[in-house]
C-alpha cells in the first residue's frame, strides 16, 4: 500500500527525473554544455552592464550624494565602490576565460566561478572588515538572472547558492560577526531566512522544470530527426523503385487527370519525360483510350470493387500509334472513406497481344489445315470399312472380297476412279487392303483427331479459361456415365472398377460435362500407365463444405519426381505404354477443378499404386 512518503517520492522522481537513454543522454549533455557556454556569455555581458550601472551610481554619489544612500551605515558608504570594482575585475577575468578551451569544455566550472566572483567578493570584503553583509538584493539579482538566462542543470544553481549561504551563515556565526545595521545587528532572522530559502527554491524549481522540458524536447527532436532520416532513406528507395520500375506507375484524379507518373509510364505513352504526362493529359477518357467507354468502365469497377486487375485496353500513344495496356489499380480513400484518387500500375502488353494473335492464327491453321484433312480421311476409311459400294465408283467390287485361311481376314480391293493421269498405264488399277489394316488406319486417324482437339482445347483454356455451365449435380450420375462410356476400353485392358460413390451425397454446383471429363481423364490415365488387370476404386466423401473425391488404382505407382509435375502442361509420364498423347489430360483436369473452386492432387508411391484426389464445393443447405 502506498504511503504518503512513497507518493511524495514518486512525485519527486516523476517531476525532477528526466528520462534517460544512454546515447541520447550523452548528446543532450553535449548540447547542454554548448547552451550553457553561449548563455554564459550573455549573462556576463548583463552582469558587466549591471555592475557598471551600480559603479556609476557610486561614482556619482561621491560628488552628489543620493538621499537613499545616506541611510546606509557609514562603514559601507565608502566601501561599495571598491567592492564594485573588484567584482568588475572578476567579470573581466571570466570574459577572458570564456574564450579559452577551458571555458568551452567546462562551462559549468566557469558558471560557478563567475557566480562566486560576484557573490563571495562582497562577503570576503565584509569579513576582512569585521562585519557580516546580508546582501539580499545582490543575491536576488544574481540568482534570478542566472535562473532566467541559464535555465539548465539546476544542481549548478543549487551549488552556487549553497556555497554563498553556507559561507554567510557559517563563517559569520563561527567568527561571531554582526551586521553594520544598528537596528538589526543579528546575521539572520526568520523573515530573512524564509525569503532567501523560497527565492532560491523557486529559482531552482524553475530551472529544473525548464531543463526537463528542454531534455524532453531534445529527445523528441532526436527521435524526429532519426525518423526523418529513415523516411529519407525509405523515400530514396521508393524513388529509386519509382524511377526505375519497368511498369508504369500513376496516380490519377477522379475527373481524369494524372497527378503523378513515372518515367516508365512516359515511355509507354511515347513521352520522354514524366512531367509531360501530367501536363498533357487533362482528360484521360478522350485523350488516352481508343474506346472512350473504357474510362467509364474503369470508374464503374472502381466504385463497385475498389480495385481493378488486368484491365486491358487499347490506347493512343503520343505519335498516334495504338498499343495495348493492362492496368492494375485501386482507389485511395481518406479516414472518412472519401475517394481521393486512383493509384496503380500500367503494363505495355502489346507484344503479348501480338503473340496471342499469332497463336490464334496458328491454332486456326492447325484446326483448318490439319483437323479437316484428318477428319476427311477418317470419314472415307469408315465408309470403306462399313459399306460396300458399287464397283467402278468406289473401286471396291463385290467380287473383290477374298477370304484367306479360315476366313478370319477380309480383304477389300480399292480401285482408283480414273487412270487418265496415271503416268504408269501398265500399273495395277486396284489395291487389296485387309480389313484389319483399315481398322488400324481408322484408330490412328481417331488418335490424330483427338490429339488435335486436345491441343486446341488446351490453348483455349490457357487463354480464355474454362467456361462452366453450372447446375446442381449428383456425383453418382456423373461417375456412372463415365464408367459406362469407358466400358469398351476397360474390357480391352481387363480392368475392374469399384464404384463406392453413393446416391445420398450432397449436391455440387458444377458443370456435368466438365466433371465427366475429369473422371474419364483420370480413369484413362490410370489405364495408360499400368499393365492389364488393373483394379480401380472411385469414391467420394463429404468434408466440411466440400466433397473429397478419389480415383485409386493398384498399379505400378508413380515416383515423387513425376508426381510433382503431373499436372503441368505437356508433361508425359515415362512409363506410358502407348506414348501417343501430348500430356494434356491431367492439365485439363486441373484447369476444370480450379475453375470449380476446388483443388486437385495425387497421393502416390513408386510401389503401391496411386490415388488422384480432388475437391468440389457443396451446395449450401443441401443434403
Amino acid at each position: 500500500m502506498a504511503t504518503p512518503f512513497t507518493k511524495v517520492q514518486s512525485w519527486w522522481r516523476k517531476t525532477f527525473s528526466a528520462p534517460k537513454t544512454d546515447e541520447i543522454n550523452i548528446l543532450y549533455k553535449a548540447w547542454r554544455n554548448r547552451f550553457l557556454w553561449q548563455r554564459l556569455r550573455l549573462w556576463l555581458w548583463l552582469a558587466l552592464i549591471c555592475l557598471l550601472s551600480f559603479t556609476l551610481r557610486d561614482i556619482y554619489g561621491l560628488f552628489f550624494p543620493f538621499q537613499e544612500l545616506k541611510k546606509l551605515p557609514e562603514l559601507l558608504q565608502p566601501r561599495s565602490l571598491v567592492i564594485n570594482f573588484a567584482m568588475l575585475l572578476n567579470i573581466l577575468v571570466c570574459f577572458a576565460l570564456h574564450r579559452t578551451q577551458f571555458g568551452r569544455h567546462r562551462p559549468d566550472l566557469l558558471f560557478l566561478g563567475s557566480s562566486w566572483s560576484i557573490s563571495l567578493a562582497s562577503q570576503l570584503f565584509a569579513t576582512l572588515r569585521g562585519f557580516a553583509l546580508p546582501d539580499s538584493i545582490g543575491w536576488s539579482l544574481l540568482f534570478l538572472s542566472q535562473a532566467i538566462l541559464m535555465p539548465v542543470c539546476w544542481t549548478l544553481h543549487l551549488f552556487s547558492q549553497a556555497a554563498v549561504l553556507i559561507y554567510y551563515f557559517g563563517v559569520n556565526t563561527i567568527l561571531g560577526l554582526k551586521t553594520p545595521i544598528p537596528e538589526h545587528p543579528e546575521i539572520y532572522n526568520v523573515t530573512f531566512i524564509l525569503y532567501v530559502f523560497w527565492f532560491c527554491t523557486i529559482s531552482d524549481i524553475g530551472v529544473c522544470l525548464y531543463d526537463r522540458l528542454q531534455r524532453s524536447e531534445f529527445f523528441a527532436r532526436q527521435e524526429l530527426e532519426s525518423a526523418y532520416q529513415k523516411l529519407k532513406v525509405a523515400e530514396a528507395k521508393y524513388r529509386t523503385i519509382f524511377e526505375n520500375a519497368v511498369e508504369g506507375i500513376f496516380q490519377s484524379t477522379l475527373d481524369g487527370r494524372y497527378i503523378t507518373a513515372n518515367p516508365a509510364l512516359a515511355r509507354i505513352y511515347g513521352y520522354s519525360l514524366a512531367e509531360e504526362v501530367t501536363a498533357n493529359f487533362t482528360d484521360i477518357e478522350h485523350q488516352l483510350y481508343v474506346d472512350p467507354n473504357r474510362r467509364a468502365e474503369f470508374v464503374r469497377l472502381m466504385e463497385k470493387y475498389g480495385r481493378v486487375s488486368e484491365f486491358e485496353s487499347q490506347i493512343y500513344r503520343r505519335d498516334g500509334s495504338i498499343v495495348w495496356i493492362s492496368e492494375k489499380a485501386y482507389a485511395v480513400r481518406d479516414e472518412q472513406g472519401k475517394l481521393l484518387y486512383y493509384e496503380g500500375l500500367i503494363e505495355d502488353i502489346t507484344q503479348r497481344k501480338q503473340t496471342e494473335e499469332e497463336l490464334r492464327v496458328f491454332f486456326h491453321a492447325v484446326s483448318h489445315d490439319l483437323r479437316n484433312p484428318v477428319l476427311g480421311t477418317l470419314m472415307v476409311l469408315k465408309n470403306l470399312l462399313n459399306q460396300g459400294v458399287r464397283e467402278g465408283e468406289s473401286g471396291v467390287g463385290q467380287g473383290d472380297k477374298e477370304t484367306k485361311g479360315q476366313g478370319d481376314k477380309e480383304t477389300r480391293r480399292i480401285t482408283p476412279k480414273s487412270t487418265v493421269n496415271n503416268p504408269m498405264p501398265h500399273a495395277q488399277s486396284s489395291i487389296s487392303v485387309p480389313r484389319s489394316i483399315l481398322e488400324r488406319m481408322i484408330q490412328s486417324s481417331d488418335r490424330q483427331l483427338n490429339l488435335i482437339d486436345s491441343l486446341m482445347e488446351a490453348h483455349v483454356s490457357e487463354v480464355q479459361g474454362i467456361i462452366l455451365q453450372r447446375q446442381p449435380v449428383q456425383l453418382l450420375t456423373i461417375v456412372e456415365a463415365a464408367i459406362a462410356d469407358l466400358e469398351p476400353l476397360l474390357v480391352q485392358n481387363q480392368a475392374t472398377v469399384t464404384n463406392l460413390v453413393t446416391a445420398d451425397l450432397p449436391l455440387v454446383n458444377a458443370d456435368p460435362t466438365q466433371l465427366w471429363r475429369v473422371f474419364s481423364n483420370l480413369i484413362v490415365n490410370a489405364l495408360k500407365h499400368n499393365p492389364p488387370g488393373l483394379l480401380l476404386t472411385i469414391n467420394a466423401t463429404p468434408e466440411n463444405d466440400k466433397l473429397y473425391c478419389t480415383v485409386s488404382d493398384n498399379g505400378v505407382g508413380i515416383s515423387q519426381k513425376q508426381s510433382d509435375r503431373l499436372f503441368e502442361l505437356y508433361f508425359r509420364g515415362s512409363n506410358i505404354r502407348n506414348s501417343v498423347g501430348l500430356g494434356l489430360g491431367l492439365y485439363l483436369c486441373k484447369q476444370i477443378i480450379n475453375a470449380h473452386g476446388g483443388e486437385i492432387g495425387i497421393n502416390a508411391t513408386s510401389e503401391t499404386g496411386a490415388t488422384f484426389w480432388f475437391t468440389l464445393p457443396i451446395i449450401s443447405n443441401s443434403h
